[in-house]
């Protein structure tokens, strides 16, 4: 029995508020495999965050046609369609795909939309390739991790630093302060001699 306009209305809007959600949508051409692997795709999905959609092309077509985001999907409306909507995390939703094709055999990815724009299969295969979202956390914590160590290392530095920046100039008052001392006794024996000379002086 074919579906009721209702529930193809229903099926449209779930489609759009899923990718309403969505990042990337990738199209698979799905024909041949079986329930047991269609849900498997989805398990292997489900960790990135990723929905498989399952509908016709028609009504895939009706749910973009107003969106100019995902208007490019229409040129790849053709044949048997699974429509992969992935939210955030493409690199991890890509390599469960690609794992799923190894093992199926059976399916082949058409294309997908990414921001509005139009992705063949060696696009797609150039994100699946880029660090997960668990990667990309992974490698900023430990560079955060590292800048600390490195603050951390410095700060600690500082009171021995500052310690030789004391002593330095304690040092050099002290040079100082010896110098002057040497001055002042200088002065005081030419003042003196001066003395002595204006006695010889009163004497004669």
């Amino acid at each position: 029995m074919g579906r009721t306009l209702e529930n193809k209305k229903e099926i449209v809007a779930d489609l759009k508020e899923t990718l309403s959600k969505s990042t990337l949508a990738l199209v698979i051409d799905y024909q041949g495999l079986t329930v047991s692997e269609i849900t498997d795709l989805r398990r292997r999905l489900r960790p990135s965050g990723t929905v498989c959609k399952v509908t016709k092309n028609t009504l895939m077509g009706i749910a973009i046609k107003d969106d100019e985001k995902w208007q490019p999907l229409s040129e790849l409306l053709n044949g048997s369609s699974a429509f992969l909507l992935v939210k955030e995390d493409f690199s991890s939703a890509i390599k469960a795909y690609q794992e799923f094709q190894k093992v199926s055999k059976k399916t082949e990815l058409r294309g997908g939309v990414l921001e509005g724009r139009l992705l063949k299969e060696p696009d797609v295969k150039v994100l699946g390739d880029l660090p997960s979202k668990e990667q990309l956390i992974a490698q900023i914590a430990g560079a955060i991790n590292a800048l600390a160590t490195k603050i951390a290392v410095g700060i600690n530095e500082v009171p021995g630093s500052l310690a030789r920046a004391l002593q330095a100039v304690s040092d050099q008052e002290q040079s100082g302060g010896s110098t002057e001392t040497v001055a002042v006794e200088d002065s005081s024996t030419e003042t003196t001699t001066e003395g002595d000379s204006s006695t010889e002086t009163a004497a004669e």
